[in-house]
């Protein structure tokens, strides 16, 4: 761990200064000697740097939830070119371009504050050995040393001997009972963090490797911060514990204000947002806002969550605006369900033979209505020129056919005999 230390030297003086500054301000509170002062100094330096990681903090929420939509492709790509690692790696790559995802980024805040983690291990380091480091002379490293933490000192570890923790004004039983709970401390947050990320913040709907290396490094990180942390001084465990507590917090505030869409998190949060539109009738606050413009803007792609959300809203005779608003409107439903409830009210398409028929009976209405369409009296039809043109003998009349009997043909009958009258 020194030599890794060691290569970080570059940034002990900032490191230093920093810590220095900070303790100038708890000193002037609590004493230049006291643990509260150099305590509080590193809880400082540790939100400091925290603060100036949100950007990347974002990069890094961005680049998981890519990662997380991007794994049923990475698996189709992994199983068409399984034969051929070559072609597999070239068309993650044009993935990763085309949708813009750094695989990296889930890991940037962790590689970013490593180097003032070392830095903060290199200082520690020193001053347990009684070497000036940095902008930290002689009468400061003299104050450090004093400093204890629930009678264990900033520069004392799980793994020193009596002696060398005897060199430093402490007994051995303080040291490890401090540095056991807060070795627990910072393991169990750790755990918690990456806990309530697996159970709330990811897209249940979609089921890859990658959750299950999400669930298994749940447990792995723990035990590896656990197995670390009997080697690191009493003042890098309280760097430590702060990060991840403040990680927690972070990682709370995202999951209740921007969650992963799909995830049981999203449920919650659309829920508390439904009830907060039918207790003012409105949507407030600009982030609220914007996630209804985000779901209004999926349009059909939207998930079951949303779905619910949508129809709950239309319950309340509300509905959803393409800038974030809700306005009352009495359509409402048929809007979230897509137009279908205006697709039913539309006339059944009839078959051919009604269309046939139907149209009949118009067209018998219409002569019936128009005034030529009258009936004809009979002395109408008597008046009507007849024609007197005698029917050829080889066609029987009209009705003759209907009103032959069966059994008898068709035509003029010979006349019947006499003998058969």
């Amino acid at each position: 761990m020194d030599t890794i230390a060691s290569l970080f030297s570059f940034i002990t003086y900032p490191v230093s200064w920093v810590i220095v500054q900070f303790h100038k301000l708890y000193g002037a509170i609590f004493g230049d000697d006291t643990g509260w002062a150099w305590g509080l100094s590193i809880v400082s330096l540790v939100v400091l740097i925290r603060i100036c990681l949100i950007p990347l903090f974002v990069k890094q929420i961005k680049s998981t939830r890519n990662m997380q939509v991007l794994q049923p492709k990475m698996k189709a790509i992994q199983e068409r070119y399984k034969s051929d690692k070559q072609r597999q790696s070239e068309e993650m790559m044009k993935l990763y371009k085309e949708t813009g995802t750094n695989p990296l980024s889930s890991c940037l805040p962790i590689l970013a504050q490593s180097p003032f983690f070392f830095a903060l291990y290199h200082v520690l380091s020193a001053i347990a050995s009684g070497k000036t480091i940095g902008v930290i002379n002689q009468p400061l490293l003299d104050s450090a040393r004093q400093a204890h933490i629930f009678g264990a000192p900033l520069a004392a570890k799980f793994t020193d001997s009596a002696s060398e923790v005897a060199a430093l004004g402490a007994s051995l039983t303080d040291v490890r009972v401090v540095t056991a709970v807060m070795i627990v401390m910072m393991s169990a947050s750790q755990f918690f963090t990456q806990r309530q990320l697996m159970t709330k913040n990811v897209d249940l709907t979609v089921k890859t490797p990658y959750m299950q290396q999400q669930k298994m490094l749940m447990y792995i990180f723990p035990l590896i911060f656990a197995v670390m942390g009997i080697n690191f001084p009493v003042g890098v465990l309280v760097y430590w514990l702060t990060t991840n507590v403040w990680t927690m917090g972070q990682q709370m505030y995202v999951i209740n204000q921007n969650p992963t869409p799909g995830s049981k998190a999203q449920d919650q949060y659309l829920g508390r947002l439904l009830k907060s539109v039918t207790a003012h009738g409105e949507v407030r606050g600009r982030t609220k806002r914007n996630t209804v413009k985000r779901i209004v803007s999926k349009g059909s792609d939207r998930n079951d969550i949303e779905r619910k959300f949508i129809a709950g809203l239309s319950k309340l005779d509300l509905a959803a605006q393409e800038d974030g608003t809700v306005i009352k409107s009495d359509t409402a439903l048929a809007e979230a369900e897509g137009g279908a409830a205006q697709k039913r009210q539309q006339p059944k398409r009839q078959t051919k033979a009604k269309r046939q028929s139907g149209a009949a009976q118009q067209g018998a209405a219409k002569e019936a209505d128009s005034p030529e369409s009258e009936p004809k009296t009979s002395l109408e039809k008597q008046d009507a020129p007849q024609d007197d043109k005698p029917k050829p003998a080889g066609k029987p009349a009209s009705g003759s056919s209907r009103q032959a009997k069966s059994g008898q043909r068709k035509g003029p009958q010979r006349p019947k005999h006499p003998s058969k009258k």
